[in-house]
C-alpha cells in the first residue's frame, strides 16, 4: 500500500473482470481508492475513462498475465467464467487463469488480493445447515470446483510466500432477488463494495473466506471468523419480503434445487467437452 499527501490510498488497483456484470458496477465505485484503476478482461470494456488504464488480458495466458500485474498495488480478482461450463473453458479461464495471477501476483510483489469465489463452492450444504469459514468445501458444480482451487491456491501462497488474500463467497448480488432462495444469498451493490473496501483496508487479513451477504432476516452463513475485517452490511433482503408472499405449500421431498444451498446449480451436473 502506498500513500503520500496528494495521493489517494493505492496507486494502481487492478480490476480483472471488469467487462462482467460486478466488474462494470465496480468500475466507478472502486476509483476513491486508487490513482489509477487498471482494468481487464477479455471482451470489450469501452474506451478508459480518467483515472483509468485499459489492458485486454486472457487470464490462460502467463506472460500476458505477468504483463498486466506490472506496477500494480493490489487485485481485485473478479475474472473468469462465473456460471457452470464445460471443463476445458473453466480450466482456461479459472484454474490455470488462477495459477497464472498468483504466479505473476508473486514475482511483482503485489501483497493483497480479493479473490471473487463463490457460494457454489459449499453448495451441497442443505438449506438446514448452517456454516462457517472452517467447513469443508462442498461444490457443486465444476464452477464451484475451479472455486475451491483458487481458495485453496490462494491459500498456498499465503502459506508459502505471505501474499495475503481475501476469499469472498460472494451469494446473489443482482438488484433484486429472483426467488426465495436469493433471499437468504442477496448482497446488495452497497454491500459488496463495502466488503471489498474492508477486504482492502484492513490492516492484517491473512487469508480468510468471508461469506458474501448483506443482513438478510434467514442466514445459512456465519462471518464471525471474518470479524477482523469490520465488514457490517447496511442493507437486507427484507425490502422484498412482499415479492414472495408466505405460503402453507412445501416443496417436494425429492425437489433437490430447494433442499440444498446451491439452488438452481445443482441441477447443472457437470459438463464435459
Amino acid at each position: 500500500m502506498t500513500s503520500t499527501a496528494s495521493s489517494k490510498p493505492f496507486k494502481r488497483i487492478l480490476l480483472t473482470g471488469a467487462a462482467g456484470g460486478l466488474g462494470r458496477i465496480l468500475r466507478e465505485r472502486i476509483k476513491p481508492w486508487a490513482d489509477i484503476v487498471r482494468l481487464s478482461d477479455l471482451s470489450d470494456m469501452g474506451p478508459a475513462g480518467p483515472g483509468e488504464e485499459i489492458v485486454q488480458c486472457n487470464l490462460a495466458d502467463k506472460a500476458a498475465v505477468l504483463r498486466l500485474m506490472e506496477g500494480v498495488d493490489a487485485v481485485l480478482h473478479f475474472g473468469g467464467i462465473s456460471v457452470e461450463a464445460p471443463f476445458d473453458a473453466i480450466m482456461q479461464a479459472n484454474i490455470l487463469g488462477m495459477a497464472n495471477l498468483y504466479e505473476a501476483v508473486h514475482k511483482t510483489g503485489v501483497k493483497r488480493v480479493v479473490f471473487a469465489s463463490s457460494n457454489h463452492t459449499i453448495g451441497f450444504y442443505r438449506n438446514t445447515d448452517m456454516l462457517d469459514a472452517d467447513m469443508p468445501t462442498r461444490p457443486d458444480t465444476l464452477y464451484g470446483v475451479s472455486k475451491c482451487f483458487g481458495e485453496s491456491l490462494s491459500r498456498y501462497y499465503y502459506d508459502r510466500f505471505g501474499i495475503e488474500t481475501v476469499c469472498i463467497r460472494i451469494g446473489s448480488c443482482f438488484p433484486e432477488p429472483a426467488n426465495p432462495r436469493m433471499m437468504i444469498t442477496y448482497l446488495s451493490a452497497d454491500d459488496l463494495v463495502e466488503s471489498l473496501r474492508c477486504s482492502l483496508f484492513a490492516p492484517r487479513v491473512g487469508h480468510t473466506i468471508l461469506f458474501g451477504v448483506s443482513d438478510n432476516p434467514a442466514k445459512w452463513w456465519d462471518n464471525t471468523k471474518a470479524a477482523h475485517l469490520g465488514f457490517v452490511p447496511k442493507d437486507s433482503s427484507a425490502q422484498f419480503a412482499a415479492m414472495f408472499p408466505d405460503t402453507s405449500a412445501y416443496p417436494a421431498a425429492d425437489d433437490i434445487a430447494t433442499t440444498f444451498q446451491g439452488g438452481g446449480f445443482i441441477l447443472n451436473g457437470p459438463q464435459y467437452p
